[in-house]
């Protein structure tokens, strides 16, 4: 029988310590879901890596803990744990919350013989990355050896869960289903004409093609700049907009000067405001050669952009081929090329996506609904300990 060591009224606030090592949409996660969590019922303790900002956490975050956490797996890891163990030694939470697969193996090794419930969201099996078989292999055994200590595993899609299920890493039982969302709130309260094509060097009146997402191996950038190189064939005064930054842009920038583009290529680099860029481009791409949710999808949907994404994992989840968005295989900047010249040729087709993807970004993907599903999950898991069940 589980008891927790601080929580003996259900009338007091359910404290958690959410725990994060990646930022990047783990980061808008997280922020999103600190936020519109009931303040008046829940109070949040953020452990997160030195890739966080904790100025971006004032006024909706109680505390907020900085612990150095290295992205490579090596002995390093035990220290952090230890460091992690402490930090749940001191607040006493109700629930400890592991965001992504590097802090979720930190997180259950640091709880081990603590009391509290343990939940665990990945945001993206790393098994699913693209690489060795051998590598899948030792991700899957790693999760699945992990997997008993956590008390619920959280998936962002049903592919996700899927996944979980045919690789074997747990029981149906201890996956639970929720999809990510976005902040539509705050999206519907900024000033959408702060950047202007005229700010980064980008005529007004030409195509415009953009990404948001990191320059690394997974969401293909590479395949992105092979494809602007076939569009840039067709339609000469076209430009092409990376908002984001990563160890792939050198190649992405060397591959456009040697083949004579480089003028129309824009790389913003990190930013804190990707919507605002997202608002200057004409059609919204995302050629990821895997993705746990691909939360971006609904942020262009939101911003009204036609979108051209790859048929992997759970993408097919979000977008409905020809209704809100065109599928195109990964790996393929032919047909991604000739999905974005559809859609620019094509404006009664582009339209028509647009409407449809607004509508099912504010039925499905709004960020209230996925703090409204965690708080029934939270409250779930903690009168169930409560009452003695294991």
């Amino acid at each position: 029988m589980r008891k927790f060591a601080r929580m003996s009224s259900i009338n007091k606030n359910i404290r958690i310590m959410h725990v994060a090592q990646a930022a990047g949409g783990v980061d808008r996660y997280l922020h999103c879901l600190v936020k519109y969590l009931n303040h008046n019922k829940f109070e949040n303790i953020l452990v997160c890596s030195q890739d966080f900002k904790s100025v971006d956490y004032n006024n909706i975050a109680d505390k907020f803990e900085i612990v150095e956490m290295q992205r490579n797996i090596g002995l390093h890891d035990f220290q952090t744990a230890y460091i992690v163990r402490k930090l749940i030694r001191k607040y006493g939470p109700d629930i400890v919350y592991a965001h992504s697969s590097k802090a979720g193996a930190i997180v259950r090794i640091a709880n081990i013989g603590i009391e509290n419930v343990c939940i665990y969201n990945p945001h993206g099996w790393p098994f699913n990355m693209i690489g060795s078989s051998k590598k899948q292999i030792v991700f899957s055994f790693m999760e699945k050896i992990m997997a008993p200590f956590a008390d619920k595993i959280i998936c962002i899609s049903d592919a996700e869960k899927n996944s979980a299920l045919n690789r074997h890493i747990c029981s149906e039982e201890k996956l639970h289903v929720i999809y990510s969302g976005i902040d539509i709130q705050q999206y519907e309260r900024l000033n959408h004409s702060k950047k202007r094509r005229s700010d980064i060097g980008i005529p007004e009146d030409v195509l415009v093609v953009g990404m948001v997402g990191r320059l690394v191996a997974q969401k293909a950038p590479d395949i992105f700049i092979r494809m602007a190189k076939e569009i840039k064939e067709q339609v000469q005064d076209a430009h092409f907009l990376f908002i984001g930054d990563g160890y792939m842009r050198k190649e992405i920038e060397q591959y456009a000067k040697t083949h004579g583009f480089i003028q129309s290529v824009h790389i913003t680099g990190w930013v804190d405001n990707p919507l605002d860029y997202v608002e200057l481009i004409d059609i919204a791409v995302l050629l990821s050669r895997w993705e746990g949710f691909g939360l971006v999808i609904p942020e262009y949907m939101l911003c009204r952009k036609p979108i051209v994404a790859t048929d992997v994992d759970a993408i097919p989840n979000l977008i409905d081929d020809h209704i809100n968005g065109l599928l195109v295989p990964p790996e393929n900047p032919q047909a991604a090329c000739e999905a974005v010249l559809g859609l620019y040729k094509d404006t009664h087709l582009a339209d028509r996506l647009i409407e449809h993807g607004l509508k099912d970004v504010y039925k499905k993907y709004d960020a209230r609904r996925v703090a409204t599903e965690h708080e029934m999950l939270f409250q779930k898991l903690v009168g169930s300990f409560q009452g003695g069940k294991p």
